[in-house]
């Protein structure tokens, strides 16, 4: 039976080789997406896995109203938590900065890493492998690290095991020898915990460990098992506002209980995607969700081409559907049958889709900066349930639908004008459509969107303006400042540089330091979480801001360098103030002492620093060679000319390598590039979107084009009839094309709520977002329209050469 039955298969995927290559590839290619997607998710669910103790270990934000949530914490939140409430059994600090590499000396060696500040139980949280010393204090003390392998071979060669005892130094102006006390292995899992070097961070046991708002720690519990999260995350919250609340009284304002503090933990093996805020290294989970949807309608659209092919070849089969039930079969055996066949084209379309996959996954870990391998023995499990249940769902509907053929009625060739039949392929049709209409809504809305971003004005001109980050930190010598005062004057000689500045917050890089600020007169007027920081006086000419109102810096005066302050409009608004009003108001900010006053004497347009998904940020600007601002200058901006734009990078590398900071590695990055980065996920969203909408369109149109094959080859004697009694071929090609014209239009209309509702949630991530248009619901109408009748109509013109003898010798 099983034989007979593969025969039948082979000699029906033979007879409509067409439709059977369509499945295949449309399968395939839908296979293929989802895949890729998928084994994201995977990739992204696999961070801290590895951890023994990772269901019991948390990691802490803290939010409010005002400045959303942060990741990170304060040390007495850490600290005084543990001892108040029994359910947490210890807390550790992890500060890593993975993207910021520290120069580590050993003897002529040297290694250029990154590094983790953290607490004395950081290996009780995150355990590694290791390979020589201990992990027993093994940062207990100031002048103690430890040091990962990698990091270790490059300062000691072979002999890296026997360093413990040795030092090595960090390559600044401290000139302080560390003690390496462990040498670990990174974790060859997915880890954001991977660092060069581990110290202690030299904050703790230092005064500043009291203000329970000096949010700098990154921080961990871990929590007994059977712990009550949500409780627990209230009981902190409470304390955090608690504390809050004393700071208000300090100051003399009044608590906002509308904007009470609110603790999150998250678990470890959850917050690569689950985290509340920005987290550590946080995967984009929103956009992964989003697009893992969306190869689900393309492997459903694929479905559904298998399906309306299947019911549309039904007419070819109905005889022998009825021989066969009029021999003896049984209903159940025939879904059997079609099942077998349905697997069989699934079971092909999975080899494809994976061999497509393994050559598609290099370009795809290029695209999202990752290295994910197809080596999950899960992933084959999963798909492999999927291939089941995928084959099950596609193959039933056809299988049940052919298998209920009445024998008398398939016998005498009345099947083909069945309303069942039309109206289910109708139906499975119009759902096609729907599907295909939807994605040209969104992608045209979302290549808008983008595209509105990348042309909107920034409010300042970067172009032909590099920005190159300082590696080595001068911390002796007069702070960075000096250091900066110094590169500036000796790259301003090199020719083609035009101009030079330098900020702390640097566009498009996010910003290193935000506070409160308070009027000074009166401390119940304060804006929170402003950009505050130094900048050189030339700033806002070297990047054409304009100003509002007020004026800029200026040298000649000392109260300019010692007090003077610049606000942005946003500020100024929030504080309650116009631009005339704002001129001269004398500002403190959470960084300074009562006393440390700041006076505004100028107001510039909004321009954006950070990115255009999220609202201007309030901020305030002061010459940089001051108080605490000194050692955080760590940059040069650097216009050059347009006339030999290689030839100035050529020589300000060659400096910046033998006499700027040699030894360490030399980057620069456009500014305009850099700003780029803020909406870069968007731009690989619109790239991802367009992509599938492609996907989407082939295997539609693939679809519709066998569809629409074998339906005019089932009304070819009708043509013949019609061409016979005169019709013109304008005349059989508009009759065989409308109604799928008319299916088309149907599902346009369906399509437009849902692509209206999935958009607007889309947008509301942007604070600045085009109003939504009409015209991308218009022009995927017209577009379906158009690629509908060019499939249908081709297939039908073919229909009008028809040799007539052929279909109407036996009538």
């Amino acid at each position: 039976m099983l034989k007979n039955w593969l025969k039948i298969a082979f000699i029906n995927y033979r007879k409509n080789w067409l439709s059977t290559i369509i499945n295949i590839l449309g399968l395939s290619v839908g296979l293929c997406v989802f895949l890729l997607i998928f084994i994201h998710l995977q990739d992204e669910r696999s961070y801290e896995q590895h951890n023994p103790n990772k269901d019991n270990i948390y990691f802490i934000e803290n939010g409010n109203v005002s400045f959303g949530i942060m990741p990170s914490s304060s040390y007495p939140e850490l600290t005084v938590s543990k001892e108040k409430f029994s359910e947490i059994e210890d807390y550790a600090i992890a500060n890593s900065w993975n993207y910021y590499k520290t120069r580590l000396i050993a003897g002529k060696r040297s290694a250029y890493t990154s590094s983790c500040r953290a607490s004395g139980s950081y290996f009780d949280f995150f355990p590694f492998e290791r390979i020589a010393g201990s992990f027993n204090n093994a940062i207990s003390d100031d002048n103690k690290m430890a040091l990962s392998e990698e990091t270790a071979k490059s300062l000691f060669g072979d002999e890296y095991q026997n360093c413990i005892g040795k030092t090595v130094k960090i390559d600044d102006s401290q000139n302080k020898e560390y003690v390496i006390t462990a040498v670990y292995k990174n974790p060859t899992e997915n880890s954001v915990f991977k660092p060069g070097f581990i110290m202690k961070h030299p904050d703790i046991g230092k005064q500043n460990n009291s203000q329970w708002t000096n949010y700098s720690y990154i921080g961990y519990f871990k929590i007994k098992p059977g712990t009550d999260i949500q409780n627990l995350e209230k009981k902190l919250s409470d304390q955090q506002a608690a504390q809050e609340k004393i700071l208000s009284e300090k100051w003399g304002e009044k608590y906002d209980e509308k904007n009470t503090a609110k603790v999150y933990l998250t678990p470890i093996s959850k917050m690569k995607l689950e985290a509340k805020s920005e987290g550590v290294e946080k995967g984009d989970k929103k956009s992964i969700m989003i697009l893992l949807s969306l190869s689900a309608l393309i492997l459903l659209l694929s479905g559904i081409n298998l399906i309306n092919l299947k019911t549309a070849q039904a007419s070819q089969r109905a005889k022998e559907v009825g021989v066969r039930k009029v021999v003896g079969s049984t209903k159940s055996k025939l879904v059997l049958q079609f099942l077998l066949e349905t697997f069989m084209i699934c079971f092909v379309a999975y080899i494809v889709a994976f061999a497509m996959v393994e050559l598609l996954l290099p370009t795809y870990n290029k695209f999202l900066n990752k290295e994910i391998k197809l080596n999950d023995p899960s992933l084959f499990i999963y798909t492999g349930l999927l291939l089941i249940v995928f084959s099950l769902i596609s193959g039933l509907i056809p299988a049940l639908y052919l298998s209920n053929f009445k024998p008398i009625n398939t016998l005498k060739g009345n099947f083909a004008r069945s309303r069942h039949g039309i109206w289910l392929r109708n139906s499975i049709l119009t759902l096609q459509l729907i599907i295909s209409s939807f994605f040209i809504i969104c992608s045209l809305i979302i290549h808008n969107q983008v595209n509105y971003m990348m042309n909107k004005d920034l409010g300042f001109k970067g172009d032909q303006v590099i920005n190159i980050q300082f590696k080595k930190t001068d911390w002796q010598n007069d702070y960075n400042s000096k250091k900066y005062v110094r590169l500036k004057n000796e790259v301003s000689k090199i020719a083609g540089v035009e101009d030079i500045t330098g900020s702390i917050n640097s566009i498009g890089m996010g910003f290193s330091n935000a506070s409160v600020v308070r009027n000074a007169l009166d401390t119940l007027k304060s804006v929170e979480n402003v950009i505050v920081g130094g900048i050189d006086y030339n700033y806002f000419k070297f990047y054409k801001i304009k100003f509002a109102s007020g004026r800029d810096m200026d040298l000649r005066f000392a109260s300019d360098t010692i007090s003077g302050a610049i606000a942005n409009e946003t500020f100024i608004k929030k504080m309650g103030w116009n631009q005339n009003q704002a001129l001269g108001k004398e500002l403190i900010t959470g960084w300074e002492e009562k006393g440390h006053n700041y006076k505004i004497i100028g107001i510039v347009k909004d321009f954006y620093m950070t990115g255009m998904d999220k609202p201007i940020e309030p901020m305030v600007f002061f010459n940089y060679d001051r108080n605490w601002a000194k050692n955080n200058m760590g940059n040069l901006q650097i216009k050059i000319s347009g006339n030999d734009i290689n030839g100035t990078l050529e020589r300000i590398k060659e400096f910046w390598t033998t006499k700027a900071e040699p030894g360490y590695p030399y980057d620069y990055e456009f500014v305009d590039k850099q700003f780029a980065k803020t909406f870069e996920k968007f731009q690989k969203q619109q790239t991802l979107f367009t992509t599938l909408n492609i996907v989407v369109l082939v295997i539609a149109l693939l679809g519709l084009f066998a569809l629409s094959s074998l339906l005019i080859e089932q009304r070819l004697k009708d043509v013949a009839i019609k061409k016979t009694l005169g019709a013109d071929e304008k005349t059989i090609v508009w009759d065989l094309t409308k109604r799928f014209l008319l299916i088309c239009v149907i599902a346009v209309l369906i399509s437009m709520p849902f692509g209206y509702y999935a958009m607007n949630e889309w947008l509301k991530d942007f604070a600045y977002r085009i109003d939504m248009p009409v015209w991308p619901y218009v022009l995927s109408l017209f577009l379906l329209l158009i690629l509908t009748f060019v499939v249908v109509s081709f297939k039908a013109y073919r229909a009008t050469k028809i040799n007539l003898v052929k279909y109407l010798k036996y009538e």
